[in-house]
């Protein structure tokens, strides 16, 4: 007798922690979950069991234990926060809608309030990558948007902690119309003290480039994605390159260029997000919106492993292939 009063305890206690699990799921909005028995393995009797449908219990709608330790101590930091209060709930049959609590309803009334009135400000937002302020709406791209626009609208930027450390921002320069862009990933110290793009070692690289192809840097639009040098040349930050690659992308809204060329890993991935590497894309054209994407080696690369200059010759190859085609192509 005291073994079974025993055994009926536990199962009680298990029977609560199933029922309490299974509600905080389903506030979580789970609905179902899916595993495989194997029938074979079963009793008679069991097999019968488990093949009669049963109606679902009324249960309490609770957090687990666990994760109620967890909230304790913020609830008590925060001493505001009201303690959780546990509520009766009707698990719904299907087909039927769950009724919600009346202080539930009345919460998603005042979150809706608090939803309509935009503030004046966009809020910071915590993602993966720390926190980002969103683009308020100047910073969206504008049909009648000039390339002065763009570079007033930037100023003297603060958006992101890279603002403390450079010396000036570095802005993309060239032909408002140019049919070849090039994207780089961010400025070096030559940059950051001239305050144009690509002036330093890798910048003469690039020149040599460009007139290998038989074009002028004055007919090329250059950027990169972030203006600010990273301290040390270090690459920048995710957080640190969305909140400026916004920048960048209405830049190429207003020049409309045939075809961009991003120079290295970070400005490809940055561009076209995507997680394969440069070595895997570089050599065949990619899109951002109908343009032509060449992914190729950063001329910063080159210079520390010159045997991958062939390599990035073939790509500019191709870059100068399709834009002779294209001039063809438009004069017929």
């Amino acid at each position: 007798m005291k073994d079974t009063l025993q055994l009926r305890g536990m199962l009680r206690i298990v029977v609560e922690d199933v029922a309490e699990q299974a509600a905080y799921l389903r506030e979580l909005g789970v609905e179902s979950l899916e595993y495989e028995i194997n029938a074979t393995t079963l009793q008679p009797a069991e097999a019968a069991r488990r093949a009669t449908p049963l109606s679902p219990p009324d249960v309490i709608a609770s957090t687990p234990a666990r994760a109620l330790s967890r909230n304790a101590n913020a609830e008590s930091r925060a001493g505001s926060v009201p303690p959780m209060q546990k509520r009766s709930v009707t698990a719904p049959r299907v087909g039927e809608a769950a009724t919600v609590p009346s202080d539930q309803t009345d919460m998603a009334k005042q979150t809706t309030r608090k939803s309509t009135a935009a503030p004046d400000t966009p809020a910071p937002m915590e993602t993966l990558f720390g926190i980002v302020t969103p683009m308020d709406e100047a910073s969206l791209p504008r049909p009648d948007e000039t390339l002065e626009d763009i570079r007033l609208d930037i100023g003297e930027c603060v958006r992101c902690p890279l603002s403390q450390s450079r010396h000036q921002v570095v802005n993309s320069e060239g032909h408002p119309n140019a049919r070849l862009m090039f994207v780089g990933e961010a400025p070096g110290a030559d940059e950051d003290a001239q305050g144009r793009p690509f002036v330093g070692r890798a910048g003469q690289l690039l020149n040599k480039i460009i007139e290998a192809i038989g074009m002028k840097r004055e007919e090329i639009f250059i950027g990169n994605v972030n203006r600010c040098r990273p301290p040390q040349n270090r690459t920048p930050t995710p957080a640190e390159a969305s909140t400026c690659k916004p920048f960048l992308l209405r830049e190429i809204d207003v020049v409309k260029p045939e075809v961009i060329v991003v120079l290295g890993n970070t400005a490809m991935k940055n561009l076209l997000g995507t997680k394969e590497g440069i070595t895997k894309l570089r050599g065949e054209f990619q899109d951002y919106r109908g343009i032509k994407v060449m992914p190729t080696f950063h001329p910063a690369y080159l210079l520390r492993d010159p045997s991958k200059k062939r390599e990035t010759w073939d790509d500019m190859k191709k870059v100068r292939d399709y834009l002779n085609h294209s001039t063809v192509t438009s004069d017929k």
